[in-house]
Parts: structure tokens; sequence; C-alpha cells
């Protein structure tokens, strides 16, 4: 047996360099079935090949295999478009980043065009793609192709594109001259205590983790507020977790404290610092108390703070959503978030292959809602309103002095 075996691998070792895949799996199932019993671990042994593979051959000899041009077994793998087609990348980006106003260093990337017509437009200039290929491309270079959601009365807004437009403009600009950009939002509140959280997480058989049959509120926990900072440039975030009310001056103490604990030392020479923020909520573009607490800040911080909103009905292409929360939320998955001290470590355990850190911290202040900023309160902020779009664009200068 033994001679026969080296027999068998001479063999291999000559005529399976020269043969494909579908003829590799031919050659050592008909050589198994000749051998009879143990021939499939001769086999295997030989020719160097797993033994369930030459078991799969065996299988497939058996049942007839028909003459093919196929190098792989129905459902084998393949070597990725981007890979076998030099240059697709690289096509593929140029005709996005139009659409983006941005650069390939991906500030707020967006894209409306359809992988379908980025398909047809690949294939016209020579590639071999599908629409499939291109999402799952667009997905791996931090493309997100989303539908904005819309408004209760129906039609997006005329100026949405071009409010987006504009903001990656602004944003590009920022960081070219070495200026922070943020992203800003809150993130839903979240039950405090021993209740289920979506998602699932590796346990011992039979012992998952018990938690209360009940959602209601723990009266002594609450419910966790997180408020959240994403460096566009660095890819960096902060997190203020508060345990009391989502309010303007609570979004803008965030700000504060990513600007001392981290921002201060990342653009030591800034003189400006540019806001991206939802349309709606506690940062709305019509909240007063959100541009009376940002003046505070611009005086304290010496910065002129510009702010560019999203327009209505596009909260989820946040930035921060997609960079951010997203990761978050899929760090905590399953995991009751007993504690305000567990919420914060699992914030800040939070990163990604691309580099993401978070840093996180309580913020135990109490933030009153229903607070009311008087027309004079509001004259003497020193806003001054973009040409375009001055209502969801706008700039609060460090001083009175306008």
């Amino acid at each position: 047996m033994e001679a026969s075996r080296e027999e068998l691998a001479r063999f291999f070792g000559v005529v399976l360099p020269h043969l494909n895949e579908m003829q590799r799996r031919v050659v050592v199932g008909a050589m198994a079935v000749g051998l009879g019993r143990g021939g499939k671990s001769a086999v295997a042994d030989a020719s160097g090949m797993s033994r369930n593979t030459v078991i799969k051959a065996e299988r497939e000899v058996i049942a007839g295999i028909e003459p093919s041009t196929r190098q792989r077994a129905v459902g084998g793998g393949d070597i990725k478009a981007e890979i076998k087609q030099p240059g697709l990348l690289e096509a593929l980006d140029e005709l996005v980043n139009p659409e983006t106003r941005g650069n390939p260093m991906s500030l707020l990337r967006w894209t409306s065009k359809s992988t379908a017509k980025l398909a047809a437009e690949l294939v016209h200039q020579g590639f071999a793609i599908t629409d499939d290929t291109v999402g799952r491309i667009l997905k791996s270079l931090g493309y997100s192709l989303q539908a904005p959601a819309k408004e209760k009365e129906g039609a997006s807004h005329p100026d949405r594109d071009a409010q987006f437009a504009y903001l990656n403009d602004q944003a590009t600009s920022f960081v070219e001259a070495a200026q922070p950009v943020i992203s800003v939002d809150t993130k839903k509140k979240e039950l405090v205590g021993e209740f289920s959280n979506k998602g699932r997480e590796y346990q011992p058989a039979g012992e998952p983790v018990r938690v209360n049959v009940h959602d209601f509120v723990d009266k002594e926990l609450g419910r966790a507020v997180p408020s959240g900072i994403y460096d566009l440039a660095n890819d960096e975030g902060w997190v203020s977790v508060g345990d009391s009310a989502d309010t303007a001056t609570f979004a803008v103490e965030a700000i504060r404290r990513w600007w001392n604990e981290m921002g201060r030392a990342r653009f030591p020479e800034a003189t400006r610092l540019l806001v991206t923020a939802d349309g709606g909520g506690s940062k709305g573009h019509r909240v007063r108390l959100w541009k009376l607490e940002l003046a505070k800040l611009a005086k304290e911080t010496g910065l002129d703070i510009t702010v560019c909103h999203y327009p209505p009905g596009t909260s989820k292409w946040n930035r921060i959503e997609h960079k951010m929360w997203s990761f978050i939320s899929m760090n905590w998955r399953g995991r009751p978030l007993t504690s305000y001290r567990t919420i914060i470590e699992l914030i800040s355990a939070t990163t990604t292959a691309t580099g993401l850190t978070i840093r996180a911290e309580a913020d135990t202040n109490h933030y009153e809602t229903g607070t009311k900023v008087t027309d004079k309160e509001l004259a003497a902020i020193p806003l001054e309103r973009h040409d375009f779009h001055g209502d969801w664009n706008y700039t609060i200068a460090q001083s009175n002095s306008r």
C-alpha cells in the first residue's frame, strides 16, 4: 500500500498541475472509485486535497459528470470584479464623486445615482459588471444609497439636493483649511436596567442573559440620552450620556465637552468650526435656544461657528448615523444596558476596522425643557445668514462685533 501511495503521489504530481478545478475533481474522484475501499483516504493523502473534497468528487463521478467548460462547481467562488478588472474601482469612484461634491477622502459622501445607472455607464466604458456588484463595491468604498424619509405632507424639499451640495462644499472647504467639521445628533433614548436589547450575542448554550419581561421604565435609573459628536476628518467620536432631557442646552454642552477634551488638541490653530445637524429636534434650524447656546460657546472658545442643516426629511443622511451610531448599536446588540457605566463602557469600546475611536462621558447636569428665548435675546446673537438658504446655513461669530 505504501508503494501504491507513492505511485499515486507521483501520478498526481505530474497530472494535477495541468488541470483546472473541475478536471482535478474528475481525476481524483475517478481514482477514488477505482481504488475501492480505502481509496478516498489514499487519494486525499497522495494528492494533497482535503478528504471532504475527494468524497465530494467521488460522489460526482458516481452520479455521472457531463463534459463542461466550467472550471468551478456551481456555487463556487469567483475572483472579485474589481480585482479581475484593473481600473474598475477608480472608474466607479469617478462616476459617483461628482454627485457628492466631495473628495476621495469621504467627507459627506452621498449619491443619488442608482446602481443600475452606474452599472450601465461602466458597461459602456468597457467593464463587465452588474448593478448588484456596483452596490457591493460602493458599500466597501464607504458610500450609502438611501431614500430620504418623506415628510407627512408628501414631496421632499425642491432644494434638497442643492443643500446637500452646499453642505458638502462647506465641509470640504473647512477640512482643506484644517478647520474642524463635526456631525452632531442625539441617539434615541435608551432604557437603563435589566431590559431586553435587540440583537443576539454568543452565550453558553441554554444560559441566556435573564432580563425583565416588561419594558417599564425603572424610576431610579430612567432613560439614557446619548448626544454624539463625530469628527469627520479624523474618524473620532464623542458621546455625552445624559439622564434628563434632549434639549439644545444639552446638545451644545456635548459639543463644548468634545472641544475641551478632544477638539482643541486636534485643531490647535482652529478659528472656525463647522457643525452639520438635522433640520429638526433640539438642534433644529428654527430652535432659538440652539442658536443662543451656540453663541455662548463661540464666545467661550473664540471660534466662529458655522451651522449647515440637513434639509427636511433627510435626518437619516446625517453622517454620524452611519459612521458612529450604527457601530455603537452593533457593539451593544443583545446586551442589557444595566447601568450608565455599562452604556459608557460599551460606547467607548466601539471601534471599526477603519480606525474609529469614541470617548464617552456621563453628563449628570439637569436640563429643563421649555426654556424660552425672547426676541431681544435672539436679536443680540451675532448671527450672519448665508446667501443660500440662510434659514439652513448661518455663521455665529465669536464676538458681538458684526
